[in-house]
């Protein structure tokens, strides 16, 4: 009888191949039947490898907040945290920091930085009740309270899909069975307690956030393949906020749209539809996230890939504000998406963010950030705006300025981007899918182990150049992607050029390899121009934006309003230009791309690229409510421009604090 069982189950897995079964990874964890098989899957935390300016952001976070927050913010994410057994925060906030500090931990291997956050993976590990319950324990109704933490909301689902991203990363880096042990028993106490009391009992950020609560559950199934996990998978799908209806609809599309689109949740809610898709592959899921993302767009978009929500979405005028916590759940989000749907828009748009958005909300040395920045900032200071919420220095760089939910949350941006920039392919071999410097180590073909390093000044210059490390030689897939704004590319393997087609937007590269062996590839970055609100338009080049270089006068602040001192930035240089349209036509702009990429570009002096163009001032434009006022109306009888004609400079977005990225353009 065993004999026969066996005969069967090759049979039925032979055929299922003959006839269309999707491959899938060996070396890996990735979807397991039922699941959909997916074309890349996320490597071991460690696996990869920053270099260069991107190993100078981790090593910023590391001496800097990331590295430090429980001193300088000891308050919440000290030793009396609920996350360690004490009665302080025991909310979000702290779970936010791990979530960020782990993968900084791993990816620079940094002993001291493993141990602080192993505290807290310990605490959680062995702290788990009998239950299944774990994380802190509810408060009594009676207890002393701490200012400026969140001790309450104790039983709340939300905080605990933070801490299980959290213990995924450690397993992924570890192989510490102990995290499926205490998944597994946590996943049985939520399937016991959802019925009687939904994602949103305590409060509604768990049911607008739940996909980051499905995906963990997928990711335990495709380990265990414990069967209760897909039922408890459409219970967790049916309470969570229909984000698939959402974004399939107009809501987004109107001004004001629905009360309770916090930019946060609406950043999180747009991998939840292709979670859950992995399951139900109905194209209605795929549908939805693109259509969502093109109505944050047109609505409420900026050239720099983010959209107006300073708190609830508020349109797309320039001057509104953009949330910290939205650019890097945003990324998240396409981190998840991208192995799932192998779609290289996400991959695009994941650069997007991290090379434009991310570097401007941070400091260069990773002390201050700024909550809510604008894509038309020509003042950074604590004063009154047009934001939904326009209290408590949400403009300043500060630490505890604004809320402290982006203090504790923006340690994921830099580290998870980079895990991300590799994958393992369903036809075990790997792939670049998004580019910087970085070196990978992974299994390929039949589980040989090989490294390869990518070398490249990317995003700033159009090379990058691959070389494979292996011991013996090793036939394996090497998968390109080619961005959708590229035009064209050249691709040698060992200077010989080769004449390929990227199919879906990827190369496919499948061959023996030795060592030594070099890859080179070359993206050409052309101008492209776009327009939005009041046809204002956006410059840009390969995956950069453009913006005026402003020059900057910091100040530092103190006010009884906060616990520390923060900065506000005062431009001292014309910021009111316009930009003639035959410019635009005739693409009037000389590019200077500096030889040596600097450790840390991410700022005026450092500025790899300045590009010179031609722009008169436009007087009718000007300061309003400390920001720079509405841009005149697209009518040639407001856009009078002075008849003095100014080169300006032009850096990338991410290099600016101060800046114009959307101009007014006048006709003669």
């Amino acid at each position: 009888m065993k004999y026969f069982f066996t005969i069967t189950m090759a049979l039925i897995l032979f055929y299922s191949n003959l006839f269309g079964q999707k491959n899938r990874n060996l070396h890996y964890i990735n979807n397991q039947p039922p699941l959909i098989a997916q074309p890349y899957t996320a490597l071991p935390l460690g696996a990869i490898r920053a270099n260069d300016f991107l190993l100078e952001m981790l090593k910023i976070q590391a001496k800097g907040l990331t590295g430090h927050l429980d001193r300088i913010y000891e308050v919440v994410c000290g030793d009396n945290n609920g996350w360690l057994g004490g009665t302080g925060d025991g909310w979000e906030r702290g779970p936010y920091w791990i979530d960020g500090l782990v993968p900084l931990a791993y990816l620079l291997d940094d002993d001291t930085l493993k141990v602080k956050a192993q505290k807290w993976i310990e605490w959680s590990i062995n702290n788990q009740q009998k239950d299944g319950y774990f994380g802190p324990r509810p408060l009594p109704e009676k207890y002393d309270r701490i200012p400026g933490t969140q001790q309450g909301m104790r039983n709340d689902w939300w905080p605990k899909m933070v801490m299980l991203k959290v213990l995924q990363q450690y397993y992924m880096a570890t192989g510490d069975e102990r995290v499926i042990k205490l998944m597994t028993n946590y996943f049985r106490y939520q399937m016991k307690m959802l019925p009687n009391n939904e994602l949103g009992y305590v409060t509604f950020w768990a049911n607008r956030r739940g996909g980051d609560n499905l995906a963990i559950v997928y990711w335990l199934y495709n380990i265990t393949k414990d069967e209760f996990l897909l039922d408890l998978s459409e219970i967790i799908h049916k309470q969570t906020y229909d984000w698939t209806d959402v974004f399939s609809g107009n809501d987004i599309r109107t001004l004001n749209p629905l009360p309770n689109l916090h930019c946060v949740n609406v950043a999180q809610g747009l991998k939840e539809p292709i979670i859950y898709y992995q399951h139900h592959p109905e194209a209605k899921y795929v549908e939805s996230v693109k259509n969502g993302l093109d109505a944050l767009k047109g609505v409420h978009g900026f050239v720099n890939g983010m959209y107006g929500g300073d708190e609830r979405l508020h349109g797309n005028d320039p001057t509104q504000g953009s949330e910290l916590c939205s650019a890097v759940e945003m990324m998240y989000s396409f981190e998840n998406i991208i192995p799932i749907t192998g779609d290289i828009y996400y991959a695009d748009y994941l650069e997007k963010i991290a090379y434009n958005v991310l570097p401007t909300q941070t400091t260069d040395d990773y002390m201050y950030k700024q909550y809510f920045q604008q894509v038309n900032q020509i003042k950074v200071s604590d004063d009154e705006r047009n934001f939904f919420d326009d209290r408590n220095g949400r403009n300043v760089f500060g630490t505890t300025t604004g809320y402290p939910c982006c203090l504790t949350n923006m340690h994921q941006g830099w580290p998870k981007f980079i895990q991300s920039t590799w994958f393992a392919t369903d036809d075990n071999g790997l792939a670049a899918l998004v580019y910087g410097p970085t070196k990978v180590t992974a299994k390929v073909g039949k589980g040989e182990l090989v490294s390869i390093k990518a070398e490249t000044g990317y995003p700033f210059k159009e090379k990058i150049k691959f070389t494979i490390e292996t011991k013996e030689a090793v036939k394996f897939p090497f998968h390109l992607r080619i961005p959708k704004w590229c035009k064209s590319f050249t691709l040698k393997v060992n200077r010989t050029n080769l004449d390929l087609q990227a199919k879906n937007g990827i190369v496919v590269l499948d061959r023996e390899w030795k060592n030594g062996d070099k890859v080179e590839l070359d993206l050409r970055m052309d101008f492209r121009f776009s327009y939005w609100h009041e046809m204002s338009l956006g410059i840009e080049r390969g995956p950069l934006v453009y913006a005026l270089k402003i020059k900057e006068e910091w100040r530092e602040v103190s006010n009884d309003k906060f616990d520390d001192t923060f900065w506000e930035i005062i431009a001292r240089s014309p910021w009111n230009y316009s930009i003639w349209n035959k410019t635009v036509e005739n693409v009037d702009f000389q590019l200077e791309v500096a030889d040596k990429i600097q450790l840390n570009p991410w700022n005026l002096k450092n500025a790899p690229i300045t590009v010179k163009t031609k722009a008169r001032r436009m007087p009718i434009w000007t300061e309003n409510r400390n920001m720079a006022g509405k841009i005149p109306s697209p009518s040639s009888s407001f856009r009078i421009v002075e008849d003095n004609e100014e080169e300006i400079t032009l850096i990338p977005y991410g290099c600016t604090t101060l800046r114009i990225a959307q101009f007014p353009v006048y006709k003669k």
